[in-house]
C-alpha cells in the first residue's frame, strides 16, 4: 500500500492525505450516497472529521485505508440524516393533501431519450448493494486496476477480481430486468 503523506514527526499531515486521495474517495462517497450533488457536502464532512482526528491511525502508511473508512462513516451519517429529513417532508405532505399534480409532471429530463437511458441504468444501480456501486464505479470511473482498487479497499487482489464479476453480473441483471439490455444466455 502507498503510504500516505506524512509530517517530519511521522504523524499524517491530513490536508495532503485528503488531497491526494480526493479523487477516489469522491467516488467512494458517491457510491455510497448516490446523488452528485451531495458528494461536495460529504467531503467537507470527511475532512472536518479527518481534522478533528478522534480516531488516527497509528503511522502515516494507513491514511489511506483510514480515510476510506472516515468517508464511509459520513457517507452513511449523511444517509441517515437525509432519511430523517425525507420522512419529515413525507409526513408534511401528507397533512397538507394538497398535491394536485404528479411532481415531475414537468421534468423536462424525462422528455429526453438520452436521459430516460441514464435513468434506467441509474435505477439499475440503485438495485444492486453499495458494495457493487462502489466496485464498479471506482474501477470505471477511476480506471483502477484490481491492484490499485485492492490497495484502496484494503482486500486481496482475487477478492476484488471476485467483487467485480459479480458485481458486473448483478448489474447485467438488474438492466436485463428493467429491459434494458437482453439477458445473456
Amino acid at each position: 500500500m502507498k503510504p500516505g503523506p506524512a509530517s517530519d514527526n511521522g504523524s499524517i499531515d491530513i490536508p495532503a492525505a485528503l488531497e491526494t486521495h480526493r479523487r477516489w474517495l469522491r467516488t467512494v462517497v458517491l457510491a455510497r450516497v448516490y446523488d452528485c450533488h451531495a458528494v461536495d457536502e460529504v467531503m467537507q464532512e470527511v475532512a472536518l472529521a479527518a481534522v478533528r482526528g478522534r480516531s488516527l491511525p497509528p503511522n502515516s502508511g494507513d491514511a489511506s485505508a483510514w480515510l476510506y473508512q472516515v468517508a464511509v462513516r459520513q457517507s452513511l451519517l449523511y444517509r441517515r440524516k437525509q432519511g430523517r429529513e425525507a420522512e419529515r417532508i413525507t409526513r408534511f405532505r401528507d397533512r397538507r393533501q394538497c398535491d394536485d399534480q404528479p411532481s415531475d409532471a414537468g421534468d423536462p429530463l424525462r422528455w429526453l431519450l438520452a436521459d430516460e437511458e441514464v435513468e434506467l441504468v441509474r435505477n439499475a444501480m440503485d438495485q444492486i448493494s453499495e458494495e457493487d456501486r462502489e466496485v464498479l464505479l471506482l474501477k470505471y470511473t477511476e480506471d483502477w486496476s484490481c491492484r490499485e482498487l485492492a490497495e484502496r479497499l484494503c482486500v486481496s487482489v482475487t477478492a476484488v477480481e471476485t467483487r467485480l464479476y459479480r458485481a458486473r453480473q448483478r448489474l447485467r441483471a438488474a438492466l436485463a430486468r428493467a429491459d434494458v439490455i437482453e439477458e445473456e444466455r
